[in-house]
């Protein structure tokens, strides 16, 4: 029995929407892979001679740069085409500081470090003012840079 043209746009059409859907099922699994790939982005041996002053202010350091990446990806997100624009633009960056910021926070539990408190800074001392030396004659003596 011969094909006629039509079974064959139909059956085009029907393996056409098939590819999409396997390329859709296929990229949405990358999606969720970020957490298991992000110390992948990280050099796992980074941060293991570091003590507790340098871990310190590299955690908030990462985490001031991960909240800031998350910002642009969010704010890119709501032009056209956003949410691919952010994927392009910012996903690997995000990846590598979230691992970063993992094996960083591996190194300060292995170390057991803990957050130094801030240093209380002393109240401001209010000037004193010491009265000008007064002559014999009752007004005060003038300066040798006035003369």
């Amino acid at each position: 029995m011969p094909i006629s043209p039509s079974h064959c746009r139909s059956f085009k059409g029907c393996l056409a929407a098939l590819a999409l859907v396997a390329l859709g099922a296929g990229l949405s699994g990358c999606a969720g892979m970020s957490d298991a790939v992000s110390p992948a982005f990280a050099d796992p041996a980074k941060y293991d001679l570091y003590d507790c002053k340098q871990l310190e202010p590299e955690r908030k350091s990462l985490a001031a740069r991960t909240a800031e990446v998350q910002g642009l990806m969010t704010k890119a997100e709501t032009g056209v085409a956003g949410s691919v624009v952010a994927e392009m633009a910012y996903r690997n960056d995000y990846i590598a500081l979230r691992g970063q910021s993992k094996l960083a926070e591996e190194a300060w539990q292995k170390n057991r470090c803990q957050d130094s408190k801030p240093e209380a800074k002393p109240a401001p001392v209010p000037p004193s003012f010491a009265p000008a030396p007064v002559a014999k004659s009752g007004r005060p003596k003038a300066s040798r840079a006035a003369n």
